[in-house]
């Protein structure tokens, strides 16, 4: 009994250090693609949810909606990107400038004025661009 336990054990071992192994780099990284334009409704009712349309840039053959990214920079100042993932290890990338429209869903919480932060990509000194629009609350 006691060499079956031991059989075992051993065998545990051996298996759980010849698993499946990982590469060591990802083929991947992550980028924020630039908005190029919103839908918002002109005012929101409080403790409601509405969708709010985006459409983003694709640059990149090789670069893939992943998500959103919102940022509560204050209470009622949200800072929005759109998340993609680029292929690091591929050769058949190509330059494309593909428009795409895709949403997510914002929950009315606060009874103060939205400002929301759209990034747009970076300017010719690298530096941050945003289109802003503020939604009143009724």
């Amino acid at each position: 009994m006691r060499n079956k336990v031991f059989f075992s054990a051993i065998l545990l071992v051996l298996l759980s250090f010849s698993g499946c192994s990982l590469e060591d780099q990802e083929n991947f990284h992550f980028i924020a693609l630039p908005i190029t334009s919103v839908e918002l409704p002109e005012s929101f009712n409080l403790n409601e949810t509405y969708e709010i349309k985006v459409t983003y840039q694709r640059t990149s053959s090789c670069a893939y909606f992943e998500g959103f990214d919102v940022v509560k920079e204050d209470t009622t100042i949200r800072n929005v990107a759109v998340i993609g993932s680029m292929l690091s290890d591929s050769d058949d990338c190509e330059e494309i400038l593909q428009e795409v429209e895709t949403s997510f869903n914002f929950i009315v919480l606060y009874s103060d004025t939205y400002l929301f932060k759209f990034y747009t990509g970076k300017d010719e000194n690298d530096e941050a661009q945003y289109l802003e629009i503020e939604v009143p609350v009724n």
